[in-house]
C-alpha cells in the first residue's frame, strides 16, 4: 500500500499542499523576512524645523510691524506702502528674469545633449553621474529654479532705492561740463544702470557656468578628446552666452567712464587730470575690444575654433592692464606729480563751481 505523503521519498516540495513556497504562491509566509522599513523622520527634526520656521516668520513680522507703526506715527504710511510694493515688484522681477534666463540654458543643453557619447574612462565615471541624477533630475530643475528665483529677488529687491531715484529722475537743469550730460543723469539714473549691467553680467555668468557643466556632464563637452571637444550645440550656446557676457562688459567700461564723474579723491570728487586724459580714452578703447570680441564669439557660431575668440579676450585682458592701469600710473607719476597744483587746476576750479550750483 502506498502512501502520497509519505511514500516515494516522504514529503517533498512537489506534493505539498500548500505550494512550491510552503505557503502557497499567491500566500505570503508569514514568517519571513518583512525587509527594512522606510526610514521615519525623527520628531525632534521636525520640531526643530517648524520652530526654526515659526521663528523666522515672527522676526520678520515683528521688524515688518515696527516698521509700520513708526510711519503711521509720523503721518508717512505711503511712504511705507511705496517702499513695501517696490521690494515685492523688484523681488518678483529679477527672480523670475533670473530663475527664468539660467533654467532654460540648462534645458536648452539638456535637450541638445548629443545620443552617442564616446567611449572614454571619462565617459564611463560621467556615466555613473547621469545614472545617480536622473531619478531625481526633475526635481533638482525645481529646486535650482526656486533657489535661483529667492536669491536672486532677495539681491534685486534691495535695489528699491536706486529703483526710485531712477523713476522719478527729475532734470536739475544744470549740464556737466565734462559729459555735456544733465547733473540729474549722474544722481538718478547711473547708478541704477550700474547696477542693472552688474546684474545682467552676474546672471549671464551663472547661466553660461550651468550650460557648461551639463554639457560636460552628457557629454558635449569632452575634455580627452582630440578634436570636436564640443558639440554643435554646445559650441553655439556657450558662444552666444559669452558674446553677451563680453558685449555687457563692453557696456559696462563705457558707463564706468561716467562712473568717473563721482568718483571719491585725494584732492577732489570727480575727474583730475589723469582721468580725463589717461582712464577715459582707456575705457573707451576697451569698450571697443570688448565689442570686438564679443562679434568673434558670435562669429564662433559658424566656426569650428575657439582660437579667435580666445585670442581676443587675452588680448582685452592685456590691453585692460596695460591701457587701463600702467598708462594711468605712469601718467600720474610723470607728468601729474612733478607740478600737480598747475595740473589739477582746472579740475579744482571745475569741483569749487559745482559746489555753487
Amino acid at each position: 500500500m502506498s502512501n502520497s505523503g509519505l511514500g516515494g521519498g516522504g514529503f517533498n516540495r512537489n506534493n505539498n499542499p500548500f505550494g512550491g513556497s510552503g505557503f502557497g504562491g499567491s500566500f505570503p509566509n508569514p514568517f519571513g523576512n518583512r525587509g527594512p522599513g522606510k526610514r521615519r523622520v525623527s520628531p525632534l527634526t521636525i520640531t526643530a524645523v517648524v520652530l526654526f520656521i515659526l521663528g523666522s516668520i515672527l522676526i520678520s513680522s515683528s521688524s515688518f510691524y515696527a516698521d509700520l507703526l513708526w510711519y503711521r506715527s509720523v503721518d508717512f504710511v505711503n511712504v511705507w506702502q511705496t517702499t513695501l510694493f517696490t521690494k515685492i515688484y523688484l523681488f518678483i522681477g529679477f527672480g523670475l528674469i533670473t530663475s527664468i534666463f539660467i533654467t532654460a540654458n540648462i534645458y536648452i543643453a539638456f535637450r541638445k545633449r548629443p545620443i552617442y557619447v564616446p567611449v572614454a574612462v571619462e565617459a564611463d565615471n560621467l556615466e555613473r553621474y547621469r545614472a545617480q541624477l536622473e531619478p531625481v533630475r526633475r526635481l533638482v530643475g525645481i529646486g535650482v529654479f526656486l533657489t535661483l528665483f529667492y536669491f536672486a529677488g532677495s539681491a534685486g529687491s534691495k535695489l528699491w532705492q536706486e529703483w526710485l531715484l531712477f523713476k522719478n529722475a527729475t532734470s536739475f537743469g544744470t549740464v556737466d561740463p565734462q559729459f555735456g550730460k544733465d547733473i540729474s543723469f549722474f544722481a538718478f539714473k547711473l547708478p541704477m544702470y550700474q547696477s542693472l549691467i552688474g546684474w545682467g553680467i552676474s546672471t549671464i555668468i551663472l547661466a553660461l557656468l550651468a550650460a557648461a557643466a551639463v554639457h560636460y556632464i552628457y557629454g558635449g563637452i569632452r575634455t580627452q578628446v582630440k578634436e570636436d571637444r564640443t558639440t554643435v550645440a554646445a559650441r553655439v550656446q556657450l558662444s552666444i552666452l559669452l558674446g553677451l557676457l563680453v558685449l555687457l562688459k563692453a557696456v559696462a567700461y563705457w558707463f564706468d567712464r561716467f562712473a568717473l564723474t563721482l568718483k571719491e579723491g585725494k584732492l577732489i570728487t570727480g575727474l583730475t587730470y589723469t582721468d580725463v586724459n589717461a582712464v577715459l580714452p582707456a575705457k573707451s578703447i576697451l569698450a571697443a575690444i570688448a565689442v570686438v570680441c564679443s562679434l568673434l564669439f558670435f562669429a564662433n557660431i559658424v566656426r569650428k575654433s575657439w582660437l579667435l575668440p580666445t585670442a581676443g579676450v587675452a588680448l582685452m585682458v592685456i590691453a585692460s592692464v596695460l591701457i587701463a592701469g600702467v598708462y594711468p600710473a605712469t601718467i600720474q607719476q610723470f607728468q601729474v606729480k612733478p607740478s600737480e597744483s598747475t595740473k589739477e587746476a582746472p579740475f579744482i576750479q571745475k569741483n569749487i563751481d559745482a559746489t555753487r550750483i
